[in-house]
């Protein structure tokens, strides 16, 4: 007997082991699926959405607004990235493969994108919808095995890459929001090109171009923001029926796209636009709408947030059109026939760089020099030259970045230019250049867009935006020594305008603050009431009636009351679709308005004119 079996062992003898019917069996080499910890990103996406719309709503059109989309755009993305790889506890092997999957989709993405949607897109609008997508993906299948779940991810970065090749950005809205169409369907530049092959969009009048000189009359519109470039229109009086009888429309038709506003010359309207490869000033029969000439330079200039085309005004002086392109070429043309006088490329004379967002100055002619801003080195801030021949005469200044015009101005009795900079405010004498004072307010964020607006014959208003303010400055001399001083002790923050420009009437300012219409006080510099409904869009005053004509972002026309007391709003009707930054204009009895797709002009009955018994009469 053996050991193991005699009783003498002490031991009962071994018992086979046995399995029970209740009894699991557990294989300890058997795989057990990922324990993920997924909490974490669950916040970092709750996180990121509240970067970009938290803001928004506390704080719209400001540095903190920006620094939030930004910053929460480039850096969450990361850390979501850095949970994934050293926080998630899943196996190694799915940490790679979800990284791979993730930047290796998204790279093939942005090498076959449409051109509009690029890096900054992706990170403001694409990756942040991708890792939610992913987070919700993960949170709603703990039930599923995880090759299942791994393969239901690369599923989710599949149709998130893949929409993006889909898809182009059409632009954002004054309040970031961006407008997506599918890649491969016409924009509105396209159509237009189309129609315009297909047709011929010539003189639809009698008139046609001629050699006769132009001359500036009363009621007019010569430039960016009407004569003196302060958005008044006095001597207008309307009739506020609008809601019976709106303004009766003369033409619509389509245009290039191009943030260009009007110069009107009594039936000629010129603007500027972007046709496919070229860029054009062209000049329409104010009454018809069709095209009487245009000039075109092989030159496009487009970016991401506002698209293609041209930002500067035409501007009319003694029978010449003087028109600066996104890309600095600076055009003097007869206003007439539209024959090139002289032309000059801005960046060739001065070595400045294409701004970020383009060329945007309407060139300012005034003792006999044409100036306009361009922002280069070494004392090259303004460029003058001689309206007649195209010279350079002079260039001074030291300011680099501005979307503002030179604002002809009369202050101590001396009239200059006037220009608003990063640095703050800088004054020309127009005919030499020589600079006649400065006021150092420095905006370190980024570049003023607002016309400095001009109170009495002293003072001036700067304003600057991303939540920054305004200030009002008062220029004084003794001699040939000049002083600037701040009347308000610290910038206003009832209104921060960014590129909306504002009117001043009865000791009070109207303007944009953001997305908000606002009234200031311009004694203290404090704010009396605001408004949402407009966006960011553009306002005329009419003095004569204490009046506000406001061209909303959506293409709303609205007659406001110009009146401390209160928002009232008389009237309004649809004038145009689409988003609309372009200015508005009054000359000659009608109303001009476009944007990047399409132009209209209305006729406008005068304050008293009786009414029209039948529109049909009109027809």
């Amino acid at each position: 007997m053996s050991e193991t079996s005699s009783p003498r062992a002490g031991n009962p003898p071994a018992a086979l082991p046995t399995v029970s019917e209740s009894t699991t069996v557990v294989n300890p080499t058997a795989r057990t699926a990922p324990s993920l910890r997924l909490w974490p990103a669950v916040a970092i996406v709750a996180l990121q959405w509240a970067s970009v719309t938290v803001p928004a709503w506390i704080a719209p059109g400001t540095v903190f607004q920006m620094y939030a989309m930004m910053w929460g755009s480039m850096l969450l993305p990361v850390v979501f990235l850095g949970w994934w790889l050293f926080a998630s506890r899943l196996p190694w092997k799915e940490r790679w493969l979800g990284l791979i999957g993730f930047v290796g989709l998204g790279a093939l993405a942005a090498a076959v994108n449409d051109p509009t949607f690029g890096l900054m897109a992706i990170m403001f609008f694409a990756v942040l919808k991708i890792l939610t997508a992913w987070t919700v993906w993960l949170a709603a299948t703990p039930f599923l095995r995880w090759p299942v779940r791994r393969l239901g991810l690369f599923v989710v970065f599949l149709i998130g890459w893949g929409s993006c090749m889909l898809i182009r950005l059409d632009g954002v809205t004054g309040a970031f929001e961006a407008s997506y169409n599918l890649r491969w369907r016409p924009t509105a530049e396209d159509r237009f090109l189309v129609e315009s092959r297909a047709k011929s969009r010539g003189v639809t009048t009698d008139e046609s171009p001629s050699e006769e000189v132009l001359e500036l009359q009363p009621g007019d519109w010569p430039g960016f923001r009407g004569p003196e470039r302060d958005g008044r229109c006095p001597g207008v009086r309307l009739a506020v029926n609008w809601n019976e009888q709106p303004p009766h429309e003369l033409w619509r038709h389509r245009v290039g796209p191009g943030w260009s506003s009007f110069a009107v010359v009594g039936n000629r309207a010129y603007t500027q636009e972007q046709r496919g490869e070229e860029e054009v000033v062209v000049c329409y029969n104010a009454t018809s709408g069709g095209e009487l000439w245009s000039h075109a330079d092989r030159v496009r200039f487009t970016e991401t947030v506002a698209g293609p085309g041209p930002r500067a005004t035409p501007t009319f002086h003694d029978g010449k059109i003087y028109a600066l392109g996104a890309k600095g070429n600076l055009n003097c043309l007869d206003a007439g026939r539209g024959t090139v006088l002289w032309s000059r490329d801005i960046v060739k004379d001065s070595g400045a760089e294409i701004p970020t967002w383009g060329f945007s100055a309407s060139p300012m002619v005034a003792a006999g020099i044409v100036t306009v801003f361009c922002g280069a080195s070494q004392g090259k801030s303004v460029l003058g030259y001689d309206a007649t021949s195209g010279e350079l005469v002079w260039s001074a200044g030291d300011g680099k970045l501005s979307y503002c015009s030179t604002q002809l101005s009369r202050l101590g009795g001396v009239e200059q230019l006037v220009i608003s900079t990063e640095d703050g405010l800088t004054a020309f004498e127009p005919a030499s250049g020589t600079v006649l004072w400065r006021y150092e307010w420095p905006f370190a964020s980024g570049a003023r867009v607002t016309q400095p607006a001009i109170v009495g014959d002293s003072d001036v208003l700067i304003g600057t935006g991303f939540g920054v303010g305004i200030q009002r400055v008062r220029v004084s001399r003794t001699g040939d020594v000049w002083k600037s001083q701040e009347v308000w002790a610290n910038p206003s923050r009832a209104i921060k305008p960014y590129y909306n420009d504002l009117v001043v009437h009865r000791g009070h300012l109207y303007g944009f603050d953001s997305n908000l219409f606002a009234c200031v006080n311009l004694e203290e510099g404090q704010g009396k009431w605001k408004t949402r409904g407009y966006g960011n869009g553009e306002v005329l005053l009419l003095p004569d009636q204490d009046l506000l004509l406001i061209l909303s972002e959506a293409g709303e026309v609205a007659l406001v009351e110009a009146n401390p007391a209160g928002h009232t709003e008389l009237c309004k009707f649809q004038a145009i679709e689409g988003k609309t930054w372009n200015h508005p204009v009054i000359a000659n009895g009608r109303l001009f308005v476009r944007n990047g797709e399409e132009a209209v002009c209305y006729e406008l009955k005068v304050e008293g004119e009786k009414e029209v018994a039948s529109r049909g009469l009109h027809d």
